[in-house]
C-alpha cells in the first residue's frame, strides 16, 4: 500500500509517497482501509522538527475508514465497521494501517467519512478547550484567534451553542464573513484593526475571561492584553512559531493572569476520557449544532501542495487528503 514517509525534517518537500507493507493486525489491533485523512497544523510541526519524532516516520494523526480485519482479543469492533480516530501514533497519511482497537471510535451512520476525518482531532480539541481547560458559561464573552481556521470554525459554533458570545480574529477581509457564518458575533481583522482596542470596546473595557490562542508567538502579548484580571490564556498551537521564555511579571502586572499550554493527548490519555470526548463531539455534530466545513480536498499524492497551502494560510475550515 501507499503511505507518506519522511526521513529528514524540513519543508513540505521532505514528504515522499512510498510503498509500505502492512502486516496482519496483532492482538488488540484492527486493520483499517482508510477513506479520508485529516490535515492538521500539528502535522507541520512533526514534519518541520518543531515537535521532534524518531526518523524515518509516517505523518498524520486522524482519519476515517473501514475495518478490514480484527486481531486477537478484539470484541468491540468487527470487519465492515466504519471508524474514525484523532489521537495515537503517527501514520494516518496512508491507504491502510493497523490501529489499537481501544483508541478508535465507531462512526454513526449520520456522519460521513470526510466529515469524520476532518473533525476528530480538531473537534476533540475544541471539546476539551471549552469543557475541560476552561468551562465556558452561558453569557460569557471569549476571544478566539484564527477564527476561520479548522479549530476556529468548530470552536465558534460549539461556543455559540453553549450560549457564549464569541469574538474572533482573522487575517484577511475574505475570512471575516466565513467566521461570522460559523458563530462569531464580532470579527476582527487583525491585520488592519487593533485587536486589543476592539476587544476592550466590545467588552466595555473589561476584557475577556479566556483567550483561545492557536497562533502562538505573534499573538501572545495581544492575548494577554485582552484578558480581564485573573483571566486565562489557553495557548493550544504555534502556527506563528512557539512562544519563547517570557517574564512571569507580565502576568502579575496585567492582573494575576494564568497561562496554560494544553494538548489533546493529555486530555484523552485514558480510554474513558477519549470515549467521553469523542462521543460528545459526535453528538454535537449529529445534532446539527456544529457543522464541519470540508473546504479543501487533495489526493494523498499531492500532500506537499496541501502543506504549502495550509502554511501560507490559503485554506479555511477543514482539509482532507483522499487515499
Amino acid at each position: 500500500m501507499k503511505a507518506i514517509r519522511f526521513s529528514e525534517t524540513g519543508g513540505p518537500e521532505v514528504m515522499k509517497l512510498a510503498d509500505v507493507d502492512v502486516e496482519r493486525p496483532g492482538p488488540g489491533q484492527v486493520r483499517v482501509r482508510q477513506t479520508a485523512i485529516g490535515l492538521n497544523y500539528i502535522d507541520t510541526y512533526h514534519r518541520s522538527g518543531l515537535y521532534p519524532v524518531p526518523l524515518p516516520s509516517g505523518l498524520g494523526l486522524e482519519a476515517a475508514g473501514v475495518v478490514e480485519e480484527v486481531g486477537e482479543g478484539v470484541t468491540s469492533l468487527k470487519a465492515g465497521d466504519r471508524i474514525a480516530y484523532g489521537v495515537g501514533a503517527l501514520g494516518a497519511y496512508a491507504e491502510v494501517r493497523n490501529l489499537p482497537a481501544n483508541r478508535i471510535t465507531r462512526l454513526p451512520a449520520g456522519i460521513s467519512d470526510e466529515t469524520a476525518a476532518g473533525m476528530m482531532l480538531k473537534g476533540m480539541t475544541v471539546r476539551y478547550l471549552l469543557r475541560a481547560t476552561y468551562k465556558v458559561q452561558p453569557g460569557e464573552t471569549i476571544l478566539l484567534h484564527a477564527a476561520a481556521g479548522g479549530v476556529g470554525l468548530i470552536l465558534s459554533q460549539w461556543a455559540k451553542a453553549l450560549g457564549v458570545t464569541v469574538i474572533g480574529t482573522v487575517g484577511s477581509d475574505a475570512k471575516v464573513q466565513i467566521a461570522r457564518e460559523h458563530g462569531c458575533d464580532h470579527v476582527i481583522n487583525s491585520t488592519t484593526e487593533d485587536t486589543v482596542a476592539r476587544v476592550k470596546e466590545i467588552t466595555g473595557g473589561k476584557g475577556v475571561p479566556v483567550v483561545y490562542d492557536g497562533v502562538g508567538q505573534s499573538t501572545f502579548m495581544t492575548s494577554l492584553d485582552c484578558l480581564k484580571p485573573r483571566g486565562l490564556l489557553v495557548v493550544f498551537g504555534n502556527a506563528s512559531g512557539p512562544v519563547k521564555a517570557f517574564d512571569l511579571g507580565l502576568l502579575a502586572s496585567r492582573g494575576s493572569l494564568y497561562v496554560t499550554r494544553p494538548t489533546l493527548m493529555t486530555y484523552t490519555a485514558t480510554d474513558a476520557d477519549l470515549k467521553e470526548t469523542a462521543e460528545d463531539l459526535m453528538a454535537m455534530v449529529e445534532s446539527g449544532k456544529v457543522k464541519i466545513p470540508v473546504n479543501q480536498r487533495y489526493p494523498l499524492a499531492e500532500v506537499v501542495q496541501a502543506h504549502l497551502d495550509l502554511e501560507s494560510r490559503k485554506t479555511t475550515g477543514t482539509t482532507v487528503l483522499i487515499p
